[in-house]
């Protein structure tokens, strides 16, 4: 049920009490006008009556409808967001995942990435049923983190050396609260911001370990720096929920922790996983006072305390479940590249082989006119071969109707015409103009394959679509970048040891037989 703000029900009675008097005035008036017209036109005043009715039920109906679209949009619009599914469909909808990414992973060929994509996916599956809340703890090494994790440990268990030991990624400790059915799992991670190379190391491994989190603390002990800023914007991007604590707040006065706060305060608007800002003192410096005597203060790190407790009893199952999703998602997305790089490295080869081979058919029966090469250079088979890399099982007619669509595009768009004149040039500049006749035409058609595999490539990544700018546009861009000069030297390279270097060899030996003849 909506419940209305109380200055729009004000709004609303006293809108509704002035159209009510409008209309009171309205149907006095209309009554005394159709009593003067009626004496004289009775039909025209029946009519007159019919109009005004029609326009005033016209106009409370746009009024009723604006006044919805007017005050409900707001609340209608939160009721449909929804970033995730509803808790009670995340733990479903991650072993569908997880069930997707096991079916697609038996398609990696590559034994190692395979290995080890299993065994996350085992890892996701047994998360699972996890009762363990896991809080990874970030920020400067200067920013008093590892003196806030002693406080939480220390407060809970009495101690700090008992931790589960110091790894790569830092120290961790298991806590269990009374108030709590979870256990507790905090880490302190190295200073994710030094400088130099262990302070990147170190920022690529807190990177790793924040997707692995259910509630990350970021501990800051001033104002964001653009370090702090950006690892934030990092963190947010994963939808993890974020407290941002605002740590030695005892070195600093109140107008400055003002100060501070608004600026913090400011600068998160954007990131929408932030759940709040909180003061802590988790190592306060001692007091001297006037007599000489010093006061030792304990940490301040109630408010932080209660906050952790109250976010695992209110939504800690939840935000669990919501990070095993966003992991089985992620893990999704990693088997999709690497499932996408083997099938262009596959799809790749088979081009290869069909350029050369095409090539070499042309060079030993050149054909009449030049526009043919496009043709030639499409052929059915390399389509239908592509398209099984990609798991889509074409006929011959279908491989047929899409190899002469591309071959007009060729033509059409003087592609052809293009691929000649510019290997023309760059032959000319390697090799006799003997042999530029002689492979030309097969140089030219082994480029124009090229340009039509990998045309098929994306129209069969973006499953077996052009896409919004077409066939057209999908040649163009290809032969864009099969013209640049990285490439087209690499190619000619290559013409010239498949092609022109065993042509050579040929010429050669049937020179040498007729001059055997010859001498004979």
């Amino acid at each position: 049920m909506l419940l209305m703000p109380f200055h729009r029900l004000i709004i609303l009675i006293f809108g509704l009490s002035l159209i009510l008097g409008l209309i009171i005035w309205l149907v006095n008036s209309i009554y005394q006008l159709y009593i003067q017209i009626s004496f004289t036109a009775p039909l025209l005043a029946n009519i007159l009556i019919f109009l005004i009715t029609g326009i005033s039920g016209f106009l409370i109906y746009a009024l009723v409808h604006y006044y919805n679209k007017l005050f409900f949009r707001k609340s209608n619009f939160k009721h449909k967001i929804n970033y995730l599914p509803k808790f009670k469909n995340r733990k479903q909808n991650s072993l569908e995942d997880v069930r997707v990414v096991l079916n697609q992973v038996k398609s990696i060929k590559d034994k190692v990435a395979k290995q080890s994509l299993l065994k996350r996916s085992k890892e996701i599956r047994n998360d699972l049923d996890r009762q363990e809340f896991k809080i990874i703890i970030f920020g400067k090494g200067s920013a008093g983190k590892t003196s806030l994790v002693n406080s939480l440990v220390g407060e809970v268990i009495g101690q700090v050396n008992s931790s589960m030991g110091t790894t790569k990624i830092g120290i961790s400790y298991r806590i269990k609260l009374e108030e709590l059915s979870n256990k507790i799992l905090i880490t302190d991670t190295p200073g994710i911001l030094e400088m130099g190379s262990g302070g990147e190391k170190r920022e690529m491994l807190a990177k790793q370990l924040s997707i692995q989190s259910d509630l990350l603390l970021f501990v800051i002990d001033n104002d964001l720096s653009e370090s702090e800023y950006q690892f934030l914007k990092f963190i947010n991007s994963f939808g993890k929920k974020v407290l941002l604590i605002f740590n030695k707040t005892d070195l600093y006065s109140k107008k400055d922790k003002i100060k501070i706060l608004n600026s913090l305060r400011n600068k998160i608007k954007e990131f929408t996983f932030i759940e709040d800002i909180i003061l802590t003192a988790a190592n306060p410096q001692n007091r001297q006072l006037k007599a000489r005597q010093k006061v030792n203060l304990s940490a301040d790190i109630n408010i932080l305390t209660k906050k952790i407790v109250m976010i695992i009893q209110t939504e800690g199952q939840e935000l669990i479940t919501k990070n095993i999703l966003i992991k089985s998602q992620r893990l999704g997305e990693e088997v999709s590249q690497i499932i996408n790089k083997q099938r262009n490295k596959q799809s790749n080869k088979i081009i290869n082989q069909y350029q050369w081979m095409t090539a070499g058919i042309v060079i030993v029966n050149p054909l009449p006119f030049f526009d043919m090469l496009a043709t030639a250079a499409v052929n059915t088979q390399m389509i239908v071969e592509i398209g099984q890399v990609y798991e889509y099982k074409l006929s011959s007619d279908e491989g047929k109707e899409l190899a002469l669509s591309l071959g007009k595009t060729l033509i059409g768009l003087q592609i052809t015409k293009g691929a000649v004149e510019i290997l023309g040039r760059i032959l000319q500049l390697n090799i006799s103009s003997y042999l530029v006749g002689k492979v030309l035409q097969g140089v030219t058609v082994a480029y124009l394959t090229r340009i039509a595999g990998q045309s098929f490539i994306e129209y069969f990544y973006h499953n077996q679509s052009w896409g919004q700018g077409g066939i057209e546009e999908v040649v163009q861009r290809n032969f864009q970048l099969n013209r640049q000069d990285v490439f087209l030297q690499t190619f000619i390279e290559d013409a010239i040891f498949k092609i022109v270097n065993p042509l050579t060899d040929n010429l050669k030996q049937i020179n040498k037989k007729k001059l055997d003849k010859d001498e004979w």
